[in-house]
């Protein structure tokens, strides 16, 4: 009986153990298992991670990509409506300036003819038997004075009529890549000499200093001539008119620089004239704006100078203390 009673117990036994161990193997086979899923788990996590790091950048990048893009778009618009602006007005001037120059043509020829046939009424008058025709001659006289006034002022709105229609003009010009330290010296000389030439007491003193690592860039030379010319006379002016204020103690001075600066090329011309008054400074640019005495400025010229830059996708600033100094500054494309 004891045998049989051992047996089983021993056969119980082996049972309990062997279900143990099943159950031990259940419960690491579980853990492992777990592991794993937890492993995978902690991959797939991982990936998740890196494709909502990827999406983020790839958004910031379209986001970027789109400021830029609206930056540009934005850019555009404003030299358009610029370019739009400029348009109608130009072809509001041009019309305004046709009207006039077929009347005032009219009035200079008259105005001449009437002149030479003065001149011819004097002959005739001369020789004459008349004993008294002193009074015949002033009157005479103060016809041909007056013709002369008429002829002096219809040749000046001669001139403005054809400064008009120049601003209004559309660019025709084409882009070519120029040397523009050689450009910018030319037409300082150019400018220069013409101004003496009208004005034989006045001299100055012209700085130039050139960086050579501009060469040659994209620009409508002919244009841009035109706005250098404008701003070295309008130095040049400035200069003169304080010497003539100040007396011969002042030394008119006038420098021209150019400067490379990244992407972009800056030209400066500055001159230590009577500057400009802050007040009227941020009207310089408009058409028909002028500082100078009647006669002497149409104020046409910063206005056209400034849409040219623009047509350029360039930008002129401006710097001045009135009685001290003016700079303007032009930036361009390299």
């Amino acid at each position: 009986g004891i045998s049989a009673m051992v047996l089983l117990f021993s056969s119980f036994l082996v049972a309990f153990i062997s279900n143990q161990r099943k159950k031990l193997q259940y419960h690491k086979d579980l853990q492992t298992l777990n592991e794993q899923q937890q492993e995978h788990l902690k991959e797939q996590n991982a990936l998740l991670e890196q494709r909502v790091a990827e999406r983020t950048t790839e958004l910031s990048r379209q986001k970027d990509a789109l400021q830029t893009a609206l930056a540009d778009l934005e850019s555009s618009q404003q030299l358009l409506i610029q370019k739009e602006k400029m348009a109608s007005l130009g072809e509001l001037t041009a019309g305004i300036a046709h009207e006039i120059q077929n009347p005032l043509n009219f009035v200079n020829n008259f105005a001449e003819i009437n002149t030479e046939l003065l001149v011819e009424l004097k002959e005739k008058l001369e020789s004459l038997p008349i004993k008294d025709n002193g009074d015949i001659q002033l009157l005479s006289n103060d016809i041909t004075e007056n013709l002369n006034k008429i002829l002096l002022h219809g040749k000046r709105a001669d001139s403005i009529v054809k400064n008009m229609l120049l601003h209004s003009r559309k660019q025709s010009g084409d882009m070519e890549l120029t040397a523009l330290n050689e450009l910018a010296d030319e037409y300082l000389k150019l400018s220069y000499h013409g101004y003496r030439a009208k004005n034989k007491a006045f001299n100055c003193t012209i700085h130039t200093s050139f960086d050579e690592s501009i060469g040659r860039i994209p620009l409508i030379p002919q244009d841009i001539g035109r706005v250098l010319i404008n701003l070295f006379n309008n130095a040049f002016y400035s200069t003169n008119e304080k010497k003539k204020k100040t007396g011969e103690d002042f030394v008119p001075a006038v420098s021209l620089t150019t400067q490379k600066k990244g992407d972009k090329i800056l030209l400066l011309i500055e001159d230590n004239g009577l500057g400009i008054p802050q007040k009227i400074i941020d009207k310089i640019y408009h058409p028909f704006f002028t500082t100078k005495p009647t006669g002497e400025g149409t104020g046409l010229g910063l206005s056209m100078s400034y849409d040219i830059i623009k047509v350029h996708n360039g930008q002129m600033k401006v710097n001045s203390k009135e009685g001290e100094f003016a700079s303007f500054v032009i930036e361009l494309n390299a």
